[in-house]
């Protein structure tokens, strides 16, 4: 089942929520024992998982994805019994959050078991580890019963996916199952804290805010990265998915306006300007804005109002849907850095090639 020059037989299975078509999950369990690689809907975005205990079922993966080696994956598990398989000791702190948060979009990097391989981990001597909260997810994992490594299941450097269309896109022929679940419900990946660091460090914002984390663990600190926007990572040592590599690109250029009192104003001055230039703009920015920018070549609708949540519910679908409308450039509005906001601006900054 491994990834060979060949192209693959991928096998589209649609499963409903309700309905957990279990002979279905058993066939797909079946894929991920033999190595194979299953694309699987998460509450975050799409996984594309493997055997975490099979070194070479984790190196396609890479393959599959043309993922740098360097990039750590993080490890799925179904109950927290199956953390035993996984790390070699679990802290005080991680019990807490994993208590609070688990299931949920919440990442933990803990120091690794020794049966997980190093190509999961990047050879680092810790692993990220979480419990999805998606029916199907979870059942996938417990008929297989083993612990699945999985990133976004997207070429890597591109939008992470949201549904089976957006898998389809990226990885048809390069993977043994696509589970179609529908639209996923966050979004956005998970969060990442590391606690082989002390005080804690937030290395990725997600589904889980730094307000509600800091609730549990006050101590709690955001990673330097995300606090020097301009800092370039090239040769840094990544410690979690999402530290050093461009991501979430579309084709389009992405250009990223952040909150001011011009912000609507700086909008349409580019709009303008890149129209001037003979470039088709696409625009996303909140619904009560979009009348100012009905000369945009094509305009969707980040949120409503202050909606983060429905920000970054929208935020992978709608860049995939200019890509897909062709245009060349996509103007976004920014949103607020709080919250779920924090993260949807996380992504934006990491997507776009200017940012005023």
């Amino acid at each position: 089942m491994g990834i060979t020059k060949e192209r693959k037989k991928t096998i589209l299975l649609p499963i409903q929520q309700a309905d957990l078509e279990l002979s279905k999950l058993r066939f797909a369990a079946e894929i991920l024992q033999k190595g194979g690689l299953v694309v699987f809907p998460t509450e975050t975005v799409y996984g594309l998982g493997a055997n975490a205990l099979d070194e070479k079922a984790a190196e396609n993966i890479f393959l599959a994805k043309g993922r740098p080696a360097d990039n750590p994956l993080i490890v799925h598990i179904a109950d927290f019994a199956d953390l035993g398989q996984v790390v070699a000791d679990l802290p005080p702190i991680a019990q807490a959050l994993a208590e609070k948060f688990w299931p949920g979009p919440l990442t933990l990097i803990l120091k690794k078991k020794e049966s997980i391989p190093d190509a999961v981990t990047a050879g680092l001597p810790s692993v990220a580890v979480r419990m999805p909260d998606h029916p199907i997810a979870r059942t996938l994992i417990k008929l297989s019963g083993l612990p699945i490594a999985a990133p976004s299941a997207n070429l890597s450097g591109k939008v992470s996916p949201t549904s089976a269309e957006h898998v389809i896109e990226d990885l048809w022929g390069r993977v043994d199952v696509i589970i179609d679940g529908g639209r996923t419900g966050v979004g956005l990946e998970s969060t990442v804290v590391d606690l082989t660091v002390w005080p804690p460090q937030l290395l990725r914002p997600g589904g889980v805010s730094l307000e509600e984390l800091r609730q549990v663990v006050p101590e709690l600190e955001l990673d330097r990265a995300l606090l020097d926007k301009n800092k370039q990572e090239k040769d840094m040592v990544p410690r979690s998915p999402g530290l050093k590599y461009t991501h979430y690109s579309p084709r389009a250029k992405v250009v990223l306006v952040r909150r001011g009192e011009k912000q609507k104003e700086k909008i349409l001055e580019l709009l303008e300007s890149y129209q001037k230039a003979g470039k088709k703009v696409g625009i996303l920015c909140r619904e009560e804005w979009k009348s100012y920018f009905s000369k945009a070549d094509f305009l969707l609708e980040l949120t409503k109002g202050s909606d983060l949540q429905q920000a970054a519910y929208n935020l992978f679908n709608h860049l995939r849907r200019f890509d897909q409308v062709k245009m060349d450039v996509i103007i976004v509005e920014g949103v607020a850095e709080e919250g779920i906001g924090l993260a949807v601006m996380n992504r934006l900054t990491k997507a776009a090639q200017e940012i005023v």
